[in-house]
Order: structure tokens, then sequence, then C-alpha cells
């Protein structure tokens, strides 16, 4: 497999085992010897991180085990099945038995929060280990400003997604990499800033599913277990240089041109990253439809253009499926960033790459909140709910100043038909769970995604001096002027948050659950 790079085939951590903080050190030793210092330094802090995540469930999630919480100066107190309690402040928690812990997985396997605290409590040890490995090979600093650097680059977008080592704000599972060893972890991981190169697997004619020829684009960790597996396929060599985003899965060309999204066995966060046959069914048809629906909003949803699966036993299957995406367009003076990017750490200067943007805060924010939002409410009365988080949702940014946002990636939208009917839209044949004319569910589905990237990004501008209250009311006075009818429900009612740890601890860790918040619009 020229060009792609294939983990060292020495005694480590085998494929399909998910590494902790210990066996991932041990692997270090033999992979990376120079990097195991830097690891060991940075387990401290990525364990507090993990655990402020943690903590973050136990003081909002319906978790199981749980019955009672409250905060008595500035101490979470949590009251537990069976009696026990648990208090925790700063960096630490703390059983009533006496009992501290610093490491959220021993945390987790000290308390009875039913017959899945095992399987959170491994992954979780598994994200504290990724996160130590990410901040141990951090990015060096550039010369120069890290947004501006990326300005008219085709590169510019994957080298700016590379930069985020922390993953999701809130998940404790935000670097989980189940079924990847240490050594795939750093050829493949974007926070590793690799650059691969997929694999080109013909497909007979007659186990193929699709719009697209019978060709498979096959992430390189994927391919080769693929071809062990399904000797029907033929390894037709591979592509040019592609740099993985921070899905890990989905892939940019370095020189331009459309993303690829792979499928991959491995579970990142809360799933196993694989491409649904309903994806590849629906991107395509929901492309025209949000072309139709956006036309006259400053608001680019990025087109799914082609996607396929083989056929095994008649039915296209998840594991050997992709699909492609129309890349962003940009000027020479413009970078496009995911929402989500501006709130990692500079590697200039330490700084949220945020404040690289920002002169006058108030300003800055009035305009992408006016710029974000009356689209994407727009849009769900016409019918559909994107799922607007800091991963999906970009920002073009012309020196600095937010000039237009793009939208990527439509498999978890909702889609309601009778709104659509109601706007003379025609409803297209959808796979899947898509459809819902729930106004609940429509409208959770874009509050819940907004609330995170607005309540991340406010963060870091509050945290640079800015008036919090302030902000958010920029952001209501966006949503107020929709003049929707959801626009009132937007703004008044709890703000939802999908309930990540009470998932995973759940007999089914894919069903959504959500928990909420009061909501920071309302005193607007």
């Amino acid at each position: 497999m020229t060009g792609v790079p294939t983990p060292p085939t020495i005694s480590v951590t085998p494929t399909g085992h998910t590494a902790g903080a210990a066996q991932t050190r041990d692997d270090l030793r033999i992979l990376r010897p120079e990097w195991v210092a830097g690891y060991e330094a940075a387990l401290p802090a990525a364990r507090a991180a993990i655990l402020a995540r943690v903590l973050g469930a136990f003081a909002r999630e319906p978790l199981p085990g749980v019955t009672h919480r409250e905060h008595r100066g500035g101490t979470l107190h949590v009251t537990l099945a069976g009696g026990r309690t648990l208090s925790a402040s700063g960096r630490t928690a703390t059983l009533d038995t006496g009992e501290s812990f610093d490491d959220p997985a021993a945390l987790l396997r000290s308390l009875p929060l039913g017959p899945h605290t095992e399987r959170l409590a491994a992954e979780v040890d598994n994200s504290v280990a990724n996160l130590a490995l990410a901040h141990a090979d951090p990015a060096p600093p550039p010369a120069g400003p890290v947004l501006r650097g990326a300005a008219g680059d085709p590169d510019g977008l994957g080298r700016l997604e590379q930069l985020v080592l922390d993953g999701h704000p809130t998940h404790p599972c935000c670097r989980t990499r189940g079924g990847m060893s240490v050594a795939d972890v750093l050829a493949y991981g974007p926070e590793h800033r690799p650059v691969i190169r997929l694999r080109r697997l013909r497909v007979p004619a007659d186990r193929w599913y699709g719009d697209a020829p019978p060709v498979l684009y096959a992430h390189p960790w994927q391919a080769r277990r693929l071809l062990d597996r399904h000797p029907w396929l033929s390894d037709d060599g591979e592509t040019g240089p592609v740099r993985p985003l921070m899905s890990l899965r989905t892939v940019a060309p370095l020189d331009g041109g459309e993303h690829v999204k792979t499928a991959v066995d491995v579970q990142m966060t809360s799933a196993v990253r694989t491409v649904s046959p309903a994806a590849v069914h629906n991107g395509p048809r929901l492309s025209a439809l949000l072309a139709r629906l956006t036309a006259d909003l400053p608001l680019t949803v990025l087109r799914e253009t082609a996607a396929g699966a083989a056929l095994v036993d008649g039915e296209p299957r998840r594991d050997l499926a992709y699909l492609r995406r129309a890349a962003p367009e940009v000027g020479p003076t413009e970078t496009v960033v995911p929402l989500a990017v501006l709130a990692t750490p500079s590697p200039r200067d330490g700084r949220p790459l945020l404040l690289e943007a920002v002169d006058d805060p108030y300003a800055w924010w009035h305009r992408l909140a006016h710029l974000l939002l009356p689209p994407l409410v727009t849009v769900l009365a016409r019918g559909v709910a994107l799922e607007a988080h800091g991963q999906n949702t970009l920002v073009v940014l012309d020196d600095g100043v937010p000039v237009r946002i793009v939208y990527r990636d439509l498999g978890g939208v909702r889609v309601s038909p009778a709104r659509l009917t109601r706007h003379g839209v025609q409803v297209p044949p959808l796979k899947g769970d898509l459809p819902s004319d729930d106004p609940d569910v429509l409208r959770t589905k874009l509050a819940a995604a907004l609330g995170t990237v607005c309540t991340e990004l406010i963060a870091v501008l509050s945290r640079a001096g800015a008036d919090e209250a302030r902000l958010w009311d920029s952001v209501a006075a966006a949503v107020r002027g929709t003049g929707t009818p959801d626009a009132a429900h937007l703004l008044a009612e709890p703000l939802p948050v999908k309930a990540t740890t009470a998932m995973r601890l759940a007999d089914d860790p894919l069903d959504d659950v959500w928990t909420y918040l009061a909501n920071p619009m309302a005193p607007a």
C-alpha cells in the first residue's frame, strides 16, 4: 500500500483493543520512546479535562443511580442509589468514604451506575489516553496568524481542523478511538496531522448499490480489513494525498476537490462511524431539496454528490460504503473554518483562534449571530432542521470578518413532510429516521446543536472580557427577528442538551437522551 501509513508490525496493543492510559504508555515506549515523558506530563491535565466532562454529566444528566444533586458553596453534591454521596470541586471528586479521585475512569468504576458502567469506564480511559497523546504531539507554532495563513488555500481547512486536540467540548468520550491501536491512532488520528491516501476497491457490478460507479473509496485502516473479509473486492490502487478532517473518517484532498466520507469500524464519541445505506440513498436527494430551500438565503449547504455501498446477501453494508461531498469554495482572501475550531487554542500563542479574528467582540458576534441564525431558523420553518453544531457549521472569514455560512453533513437532519408541503415543496423519498412532523423533535435538533456551539464561543469571548449577557442578547435578537412560529419556542423553552454520558450507560447507547438547561436567551 504505497503512500499509506501502516502501523508497525511489532508487539503492541493489537488492533481491535481499546488501549487505556497505562497500555498507551507501554506502547509508546516501543512506538515513540521520545514521546513518553511528554505523554506522562500531559496525563494529569487530560484526566482533569475528562473528569470535568464526567462531573458535568453528574450535574445535569439523568444518570442511572443518581437520586439527587445540588450545588452548595461552589461544590457539587450528588446522592447515589443506596444513600452514598459524591462531592466534586475543582479537579477532584470525593466519596463519603473519604476516597478521592482525579482519574475519571477510576471514579466511574467505583459508582453504582448500572450494568454498563465498565463499558463507559473503558471508553473514558481510552479518551484520557488519546487526549494526553494529542497534547504530547502539538502542532509546531507558525510564523504568522493561523487563520490568515489558511486564506485561499485549498488545504487550509484541513490544516485548521487538525489543530483541534480536545474534541467534543462536553462528551467524556471526546477522544475515544474504540477499535484502534495506539499505532493506528498515531497514523490516522487528525490531531496527529497525518496525510494519507484512500484505497479504491473495485466491487462487482451485481454487488453494488448507489448512484456512483462500482468503486468503493475506503479508508486505509478499513481497506485492510475489508480485503481480508471479502475476497470479491479487488484493490485498484490509491488516491492522491488527502488530509483527515476533525471526524477522522472524512478526508479532503490537499489540492482541493470533493471531500470523501468513508466508513470505519471505530467508535468515536458515541457511535461506530460507518456510512448507513440510508445516507447513501438520502444524500443526493436531500442536497437537491436543500439547494431549493436555501436558494434565497446566505447559507450554502454542501451537496452530497455521489454515494455507494457494496451488497452482502443482497443488502447494502454500512461498513462497505462511502459518499462524496462538495468542498467549500473560498476566495483568495477568505478562510473557511468550522465554528468548533474557533475555540481551539492557537499553536502560535495558546489563545483561542477566535481571538485572532475579533477586534470588537460585540460587533463581531452580532455580525456572526445575524449571519448564522436567521437562515437556520428559516430553513427549520420551511421543513428541515439542520444539525448545526460546531463541526457541521462553518463560517467564511474575509480578513477575520464573517461573510457567509457553510453547512455540511446531512446524516443527522430531520425533515418535516408537513412543513415542506405547506411551502409548496415536494417531499423527496427518504429512508431511515429523518422524517418527522413533531415540532419538538424538529426544534430540539436545531436548538441543541446551536446551543452548544453558541455557548462554547460565547464562553471564549466572555473569558476575554466581554459581557456574556450582552452576547446572548445578540443571539436572541437574531432568532426573534426571523418572526417564525418556532422563534418564540427557541427563545423561551429550556435549552436541550444531549445527555451523552447517560446514553453510554443505557442499554441502547445510540438512542437519544436529552437533558434541559436554563435558556440563556430567555432573559433577553
